[in-house]
């Protein structure tokens, strides 16, 4: 007789039958192709779907038997079986841990320099909130860690004693939290999830004394974990595998300076704004005329040497500590900074502003300097609500450190989750070629180029399920079941930038769409595949039923099971949606 949810409408019960998700025929024209026609697929006859179909190669006869045994293990749990039916073969496909859109493990070469990554990046780590009025604690800073986050940031400030070290968003209401907290609390998560070297970037508005303080801190508390070149500066960075397990400290190495009151100025402050922080970002600030236009006016590591003088003597032991040096970027304009030095790799913080003037007027600059140094991307100032800016501007110009408020949520926020979900959420991805390589003329890749179309991605939404079991019955809509649709966008460079929507599938928990899109990508390596299901509502502004995305270079080709996650990256426990994936 089948199931039925029952809705309440003006005192009258409203029967709605549950449809059973099966299979699409594309699944069934797979099943019977390589079954030979048969009612059941044999082992050798489901790897050789593996590797044709579903173009995984490496599979073996090892691997089948594994899959095949999970299967029937859920599904039969009393009984042995040694093929598949029709029905075992859907439910394998629809499982995402047996059959994902993208590879689970480490797969990218891992051995190359640091620059040759983008590397999963946080911005104002210890923030539980907003950046004016909420707490600064070291919670934030543990979930990023166990979520793969590999670099950290710390704004350092001295206490109101001034004889210890606080963490905190200066000349704001945020509450302090101790560095040793910090600090340990780094230590104990560092590596939970991913064994590769997480980047602490400090922000230091401190006294020698105090930086003489936090050398001693770090030493005592990472011990061996801490990694510091043998020389003064590094020629060029070690790879993510050399320094697996290893704590790195970043910031622009202290001069001689004259301490005592006189507080440091963070990311384009002004002594005459004292709670603007990051000014150079606001809107409202005036901007540079056209023929200075690239002009920097600070940047996080770039405002130490205000209100400071030559004279007094630095900390040596925390100035041995910092193996990745900060550039200065004060008072010189965006083409200097970004001219490579060739005795040193360095790097160097852009506001998302400074980012995109420097994109519309020296694209190729940016692309040639992050091929030998790495440049972090930090939001705007007037980000007060921790917000966070569209990625893909720093990730199609080389940026490795893409700084986000991870606190937060949006759409910009599930670019960054999904982008790191790749190569085992390990937090460090391989930068295209593209991005690395140089032409026999010098040239270097330039984002801004008319380029040919080089490869179609082509879409199949099939269907979705598992909204019911983890929604309630009247989540969506008091009246009736859910009117789910699915947009696929693809982000990436400006010419491949697309939106598809399905058509509306009315009452029914369990949408079947099986509606094909095709993608011209014009640079398929530095695409994201967004994908977000809506439930559409009459009255109101629809509602939202998931969202994931995908970096299309690490799409596994045929039909795959795609988890859906929530507004805030926490993977659904049942939703998930069937859909095929092919280049052309």
């Amino acid at each position: 007789m089948g199931s039925y949810n029952y809705y309440k409408m003006f005192g009258f019960n409203r029967k709605f039958k549950i449809s059973e998700s099966e299979p699409p025929p594309d699944v069934r024209e797979a099943f019977w192709r390589f079954a030979d026609e048969e009612s059941e697929m044999k082992p050798d006859q489901f790897l050789r779907f593996l590797v044709q179909h579903q173009r995984e190669e490496s599979c073996t006869a090892a691997d089948v038997d594994s899959i095949m045994q999970r299967v029937f293990r859920h599904r039969y749990p009393s009984e042995t079986r040694r093929n598949f039916t029709i029905e075992d073969f859907f439910y394998f496909l629809f499982q995402v841990d047996l059959n994902g859109p993208i590879p689970p493990e480490v797969h990218h070469d891992m051995t190359a320099p640091l620059h040759h990554y983008y590397i999963y990046t946080g911005h104002n780590s210890y923030l539980t909130g907003n950046q004016l009025s909420s707490d600064c604690s070291e919670l934030p800073i543990v979930r990023a860690l166990e979520n793969g986050v590999r670099g950290i940031e710390l704004d350092l400030w001295p206490n109101s004693s001034r004889d210890n070290i606080h963490v905190l968003h200066g000349r704001t209401l945020t509450t302090p939290v101790s560095l040793r907290k910090c600090l340990k609390s780094i230590k104990e998560h560092a590596f939970v999830n991913s064994p590769y070297p997480v980047i602490i970037t400090l922000e230091d508005h401190l006294t020698p004394e105090l930086q003489s303080k936090v050398a001693e801190m770090a030493t005592s508390i990472f011990g061996d974990m801490l990694y510091f070149p043998e020389s003064a500066l590094l020629e060029e960075f070690p790879s993510p595998e050399s320094l697996k397990h290893k704590i790195i400290l970043s910031t622009k190495p202290p001069k001689e300076y004259l301490g005592g009151s006189s507080i440091t100025i963070k990311e384009g402050e002004t002594s005459s704004s004292p709670k603007e922080k990051e000014s150079s970002d606001d809107e409202n600030a005036p901007q540079p005329e056209p023929e200075s236009g690239d002009k920097i006016e600070s940047d996080d590591e770039e405002t130490d040497d205000l209100n400071k003088k030559p004279g007094t003597p630095v900390a040596p032991e925390y100035k041995r500590l910092i193996a990745i040096h900060a550039s200065n970027a004060r008072n010189k304009g965006l083409r200097q900074v970004l001219t490579p030095t060739i005795d040193r790799a360095r790097r160097l913080s852009l506001s998302e502003q400074e980012l995109e003037r420097a994109a519309e007027l020296y694209a190729v600059d940016v692309v040639r300097f992050t091929q030998n140094n790495i440049l972090r991307v930090f939001p705007k100032g007037t980000r007060v609500n921790s917000s966070n800016f569209r990625p893909t501007i720093g990730w199609i110009h080389g940026a490795q450190m893409v700084a986000f408020n991870m606190q937060g949520y949006g759409k910009s926020l599930w670019m960054m989750h999904g982008m790191f979900r790749s190569n085992g959420g390990c937090g460090y991805l391989k930068k295209s070629d593209l991005l690395m390589t140089r032409s026999s003329c010098n040239e270097v890749f330039d984002p801004r180029l008319p380029w040919p179309v080089r490869k179609t991605l082509k879409v199949v939404v099939y269907m979705g399920d598992g909204w019911r079991l983890d929604f309630s019955h009247t989540h969506f809509d008091a009246f009736s079941p859910p009117d789910f649709y699915t947009k696929v966008y693809i982000r990436g460079v400006p010419a491949d930038n697309a939106k598809k929507r399905t058509r509306i599938i009315e009452d029914d928990w369990a949408p079947y769409w099986d509606e094909e899109f095709k993608f011209p990508l014009r640079i398929p390596e530095l695409a994201l595949l967004q994908i977000e299901v809506r439930e559409y509502d009459r009255s109101d502004k629809d509602d939202f039923g998931g969202q994931t995305c995908l970096l299309v270079s690490d799409l596994r080709p045929g039909i795959r099971a795609v988890p859906l996650y929530d507004k805030k990256g926490h993977k659904f426990k049942s939703v998930r949606l069937l859909m095929k994936f092919e280049f052309e």
